[in-house]
């Protein structure tokens, strides 16, 4: 978990540092020992899980790691029998990549810290 953190924290304006998912939620891609990569998947129900924390490494960008790891993601909620996968995010266009588009037509989702 140290190393997700350090990764997640490279991040500090687009990934949120609070409440991450537990260690067991977080799939990581490596370079030797070096994580380079993670995101997570919370299963909330067999309908819905959210893929949380996607990251990369600056220097291994652009090398198909994260949509391995989406695509990880995605497989494991399909084992589980979940049938939908929300994510939130900053960086739309990965997703779509892979199928995901907005809720209802809905463009924006809002959140508010108590």
């Amino acid at each position: 978990m140290p190393a997700i953190r350090g990764l997640i924290r490279e991040f500090p304006d687009t990934l949120m540092q609070d409440n991450l998912p537990p260690s067991e939620a977080f799939f990581v891609a490596t370079e030797g020992e070096r994580i380079v990569g993670c995101c997570a998947l919370e299963i909330y129900s067999k309908r819905l899980a959210e893929i949380r924390s996607l990251a990369v490494t600056k220097d291994f960008q652009r090398k198909g790691i994260a949509k391995q790891l989406i695509q990880t993601c995605v497989a494991e909620a399909k084992e589980h029998g979940v049938y939908e996968i929300l994510c939130i995010t900053g960086t739309q266009d990965i997703f779509e990549k892979y199928g995901f588009g907005p809720f209802n037509k809905e463009k924006y989702a809002l959140i508010k810290i108590l």
